[in-house]
């Protein structure tokens, strides 16, 4: 009598019809695979975990809403966020960031997630000279007309520092000093050291409460760029009066 017993691959033997030995399986022969119908909702669920992984830890797009950022950014863009890179390194002078504001800079208390430049970072000492129209960086004047808000329609370049106003501040370790580039239209680090009677800790944001690095336009299409460090901020000197390195 032949054993009717599974073989280790799992497929049973059938017998063979003259009553001989059981046929052996055709190794070539494809075994029988799920339907696609059962395997999509796994696929989906594998493809629902990649994305909330690269969503929380590596890469995020952001919508602009203001234009407190023009020209470098206009409202309506979307623009992609490095999340992982501050994990390794810190943010640097010149960098477009992402960040979670101090409520004190909110007009809506849900709107959190801010985008400014990074003008300053701890140790730094940052000014504003209304004779020379010119924000310095440790004594550095940075040349701000490749990204600081131009008027298309008149030509007109934002002052440096909205309103002309004038100030010196150093930064405290560990925070940010950050400007939008549309200075005259930005809640920004200066405009909270002008409404918070000149307090240096409201005025800046911590170091850990920036979310990434903004690297590039992503949307429209016909606005898709990286969004590069200008190479005036490779001119500033570190705090101690020798040149920075540039990384």
């Amino acid at each position: 009598m032949i054993d009717d017993e599974a073989t280790s691959s799992g497929d049973s033997v059938p017998d063979d019809p003259d009553g001989g030995e059981p046929a052996e399986r055709d190794p070539r022969k494809p075994r029988n695979r799920r339907p696609l119908w059962k395997e999509l909702p796994i696929l989906l669920a594998i493809s629902i975990v990649i994305a909330l992984i690269v969503r929380s830890f590596i890469l995020q797009s952001f919508w602009i809403p203001s234009g407190s950022m023009e020209n470098t950014l206009q409202r309506g863009d979307r623009v992609l966020v490095n999340k992982l890179v501050y994990r390794f390194t810190e943010p640097a002078r010149g960098e477009v960031i992402v960040f979670k504001a101090p409520m004190e800079w909110r007009s809506n208390p849900e709107d959190e997630d801010f985008i400014k430049r990074v003008i300053a970072v701890g140790g730094d000492t940052v000014s504003y000279s209304a004779e020379e129209e010119a924000i310095s960086v440790n004594g550095q004047p940075l040349e701000e007309t490749s990204y600081v808000y131009t008027n298309p329609d008149t030509g007109v370049t934002d002052l440096p520092s909205r309103d002309n106003f004038e100030f010196t501040v150093t930064v405290p370790d560990d925070r940010l000093w950050v400007m939008g580039d549309h200075r005259s239209a930005s809640g920004d680090s200066r405009e909270n050291y002008l409404r918070n009677g000149h307090d240096v800790a409201g005025a800046t944001i911590p170091v850990d409460a920036v979310v990434g690095h903004a690297i590039m336009i992503v949307w429209p299409l016909d606005r898709v760029t990286w969004l590069s460090t200008p190479e005036t901020f490779d001119d500033v000197p570190d705090p101690s009066g020798t040149k920075a390195t540039v990384k």
